[in-house]
């Protein structure tokens, strides 16, 4: 079975549509938030990350933790027959599956990446249950449901530490 499979046209319309509509998203590179995510929820900062001037194979380990912490965290919720939504602002988006093969860009990234390094980047459970969105402008990386919550809890990834806004249920 293949991974990264690209959304339809109509696939594409609808999901955005609906996330313009429930999370009263509005594209934005100065005036936050971009979105509402419904509660519960944890923000947290990553201007450090997008901003790094450190050493270049320390950033290189923590954002790795980043991507293999979200694939597990993923894994656990969703069945291995089941696929979730990777969504790219302005560009071709896709049904994933984080129990196949989850091959890099030329960029040594993820198709969508889960790091938000100049574009909107979101991973959504079908249903819109759970999810994480990835906002370069702002420098933030929203974690909202509960199991998913649960699950970065379980797996703190190293890059997510600087909570700036939270709600619960």
């Amino acid at each position: 079975m293949k991974n990264w499979k690209e959304l339809s046209s109509m696939e594409e319309r609808k999901v955005w549509e609906r996330l313009y509509k429930e999370f009263r998203f509005n594209p934005r590179m100065t005036s936050f938030p971009s979105y509402k995510v419904p509660p519960p929820f944890i923000k947290y900062n990553i201007s450090s990350y997008l901003n790094w001037t450190g050493d270049m194979r320390t950033f290189i380990d923590i954002y790795s933790d980043l991507e293999l912490k979200s694939l597990h965290a993923f894994q656990a919720l969703i069945h291995k027959d089941e696929f979730m939504y990777a969504l790219d602002w302005q560009h071709p988006s896709y049904w994933i599956n984080p129990h196949l093969e989850f091959p890099k860009s030329q960029f040594d990234e993820w198709i969508v990446p889960i790091f938000p390094n100049g574009d909107y980047y979101f991973f959504i459970q079908k249903n819109f249950e759970w999810g994480l969105l990835g906002h370069p402008w702002e420098e933030t990386i929203t974690i909202f449901g509960k199991e998913l919550l649960e699950q970065f809890n379980m797996h703190q990834p190293r890059m997510l530490h600087h909570i700036v806004d939270q709600e619960e249920k």
